[in-house]
C-alpha cells in the first residue's frame, strides 16, 4: 500500500512534537524523519533520537551532494530533511511524517504535490510565550530575549497558513491529538481505500472541519489575536502582556518540550 507524505509545520512551541509523538503511539505505519541540524544538542537531546547532530561544514557537503530533501536556515542554525527517509518509509510501506518549518514545507510542496500539509496554530500568543517559558525552564535557562524573538517569528509563520491543507488549533492535547488522527485516517480512506475500523463517519467529519476552507471561524479568533486579522469582538492580545495565574494553568495542557525543525 503506498505511504503518504504528511508535512507538518507550527510556530516554534506549539506543541507539533508531542502531537507527532502521540499520532505514532496511536496509529501504526507511521514513520517520522528525524531532521538533521548544525545547533548543538540542548539538555536531553540525544544524536539520532530528536535530531541528527552534525556540523555546519558538513552539513554544507550532505547539502552539495543532494542529500536533503528540503533544508532551511532557521534562528542561524541549518536544518534538513534527508531524502532517504522517504526513500526508506516508501519501501516500508508506511507512511512518512515531516515536522518542518515553513520554508522547508514550501521545498517539499513544490516537489511532491500529493503531500498532505497540516499547520498547527497555538490559539493566542499568551499561550505560546508561557510555553515557551516553560521549555527553557525544563532546559534550565529562561531567556527572555529568546523568547520573544520566537514570538515575533511566530506571526510571520502564521502568515503562511493559506499553504496548508488542514489547520489544527493546539489549544486542548487531546482534541488536536484526535484531529490529527483523523487526518491520517481520512487520508488513508480517500487516497488508499484504507478501511476506518471505528466510527468512520465521524473521523471524517472530524477530518473535513480541519480542512482550511472549513476553518475559517475557528481560525479568526486566533488570526486576531496575532494581528493578523483586524479585531472586530476581541482585544488584540499583547506580546508584552503577562499571562494570568488561570491562564498559566490551562495552557500547560499544549506544552511542547521537544523541539522540531522550527527552533
Amino acid at each position: 500500500m503506498a505511504g503518504i507524505l504528511f508535512i507538518i509545520s507550527a510556530p516554534s512551541g506549539s506543541g507539533q512534537s508531542t502531537l507527532v509523538s502521540e499520532l505514532r503511539k496511536q496509529i501504526s505505519g507511521v514513520d517520522f524523519a528525524i531532521s538533521w541540524t548544525t545547533r548543538p544538542p540542548r539538555g536531553s537531546e540525544a544524536n539520532g533520537r530528536e535530531y541528527n547532530f552534525t556540523s555546519r561544514d558538513e552539513f554544507q557537503r550532505m547539502l552539495d551532494e543532494g542529500v536533503f530533501l528540503e533544508h532551511a536556515e532557521v534562528f542561524g542554525n541549518y536544518y534538513g530533511t534527508a531524502r532517504e527517509s522517504l526513500e526508506e518509509a516508501r519501501a516500508a510501506g508506511h507512511d512518512l511524517v515531516l515536522d518542518i518549518d515553513v520554508q522547508g514545507a514550501a521545498q517539499v510542496r513544490a516537489k511532491m504535490l500529493e503531500a498532505v500539509s497540516i499547520f498547527v496554530l497555538p490559539p493566542n500568543p499568551r499561550v505560546l510565550r508561557t510555553r515557551l517559558r516553560n521549555r527553557s525552564r525544563a532546559e534550565g535557562v529562561v531567556n527572555e530575549e529568546e523568547v520573544y524573538r520566537r514570538l515575533n517569528a511566530a506571526r510571520m509563520e502564521i502568515e503562511n497558513y493559506r499553504e496548508y491543507g488542514y489547520i489544527l488549533v493546539n489549544d486542548v492535547l487531546d482534541r488536536a491529538v484526535a484531529q490529527l488522527e483523523a487526518i491520517v485516517l481520512a487520508e488513508r480512506f480517500y487516497r488508499n481505500g484504507e478501511v476506518i475500523a471505528y466510527r468512520s463517519r465521524r473521523v471524517l467529519e472530524v477530518a473535513a472541519a480541519c480542512l482550511q476552507s472549513n476553518s475559517q471561524e475557528r481560525l479568526k479568533p486566533v488570526l486576531e489575536a496575532f494581528g493578523i486579522l483586524e479585531s472586530t469582538d476581541q482585544q488584540q492580545l499583547s506580546f508584552d502582556e503577562d499571562p494570568d495565574p488561570e491562564d498559566s494553568e490551562q495552557e500547560d495542557s499544549g506544552e511542547d518540550n521537544e523541539e522540531s525543525n522550527d527552533d
